[in-house]
């Protein structure tokens, strides 16, 4: 016995035996493969959280970061020479090592980084939001804000300098800075660990977020009319936050008009631009000294 089945006008099979068009029949069986959205959402997240793991390499940088309670810590990789050198963090850290033959060093980074035979996979730390990091709190702190500087070892030595003089925390935009990084960390030389990185989605309002807080903006530009000194002279002792653009294309025209001020690092002759990790380092000591003036 044959079962008559045809197309209809809206090319959809039919079975007049059934009296069911396919698409009904399939829309009425039970979906028995469909996961409840609590556990989409979960495994989802969980893809998204693995994304954001990265690797450290090399002994200071492991060291730091095993030391370092406020990171998590998922695997470590090393050889028995790095292990011997290490075991006092592993130690502290309650992490189990991998000890791996220094000729077959698997270990998934960039076969031209200076390992030491020794790498830890773990996730960007988490330092709060900008009002809770920044918040003056009765002092007058510093803040760096960095407008699309993306190289990982200009932002390694801007958190070195940053720690040096005790700035609050180094800002920058999520989409245009370096996220953190192994090559990052390396060039920052443990400041990773202790020196607060914060990524935010919008820096304009970050920087009008900093202004509520009583913070004194002033933009780093090379074309400005005014000295570093000369936009501080008059100024009491307020909480500040140096705000520099990458080396090039320097400060966006909305990141200028949102600073109070735009000021300039004086130079001899007509020599171009300091690099921005260098105009980091000189502003900051400026600022810090033009702070101590107040306790003099």
């Amino acid at each position: 016995m044959y079962t008559l089945v045809y197309r209809n006008e809206n090319d959809a099979l039919v079975c007049p035996v059934l009296a069911a068009t396919f698409e009904e029949r399939h829309d009425m069986a039970p979906r028995r493969n469909k996961k409840p959205d609590w556990i989409v959402e979960k495994e989802r997240a969980k893809r998204g959280d693995a994304a954001e793991t990265f690797w450290l390499f090399g002994i200071h940088a492991v060291r730091d970061a095993l030391l370092n309670p406020k990171r998590e810590k998922l695997r470590l990789m090393v050889t028995l020479n790095a292990q011997n050198r290490l075991q006092e963090a592993i130690d502290a850290s309650g992490i189990e090592p991998e000890t791996v033959d220094p000729r077959n060093f698997s270990a998934p980074i960039d076969s031209q980084s200076v390992h030491q035979g020794a790498v830890l996979e773990v996730r960007p730390l988490d330092w709060g939001s900008v009002s809770e990091l920044c918040a003056p709190r009765d002092e007058a702190p510093i803040v760096l804000l960095l407008d699309r500087v993306s190289d990982p070892h200009n932002i390694g030595a801007i958190l070195r300098s940053a720690e040096v003089f005790g700035a609050r925390a180094v800002i920058g935009p999520h989409r245009h800075s370096a996220p953190e990084t192994g090559a990052l960390a390396k060039t920052a030389s443990g400041s990773l660990e202790r020196q607060p990185y914060q990524r935010v989605p919008n820096l304009a309002k970050a920087m009008n977020s900093l202004k509520e807080m009583g913070y004194f903006l002033i933009g780093l530009d090379g074309d400005a009319d005014m000295t570093l000194e000369k936009a501080t002279a008059d100024l009491p002792n307020v909480p500040i936050a140096l705000v520099l653009g990458a080396e090039g294309p320097g400060l966006r025209e909305l990141t200028k008009k949102t600073c109070h001020r735009l000021a300039k690092i004086p130079s001899t002759g007509d020599f171009g631009s300091l690099n921005v990790s260098n105009a980091a380092a000189i502003s900051l000591y400026a600022i810090d000294q033009w702070k101590k003036s107040f306790k003099t």
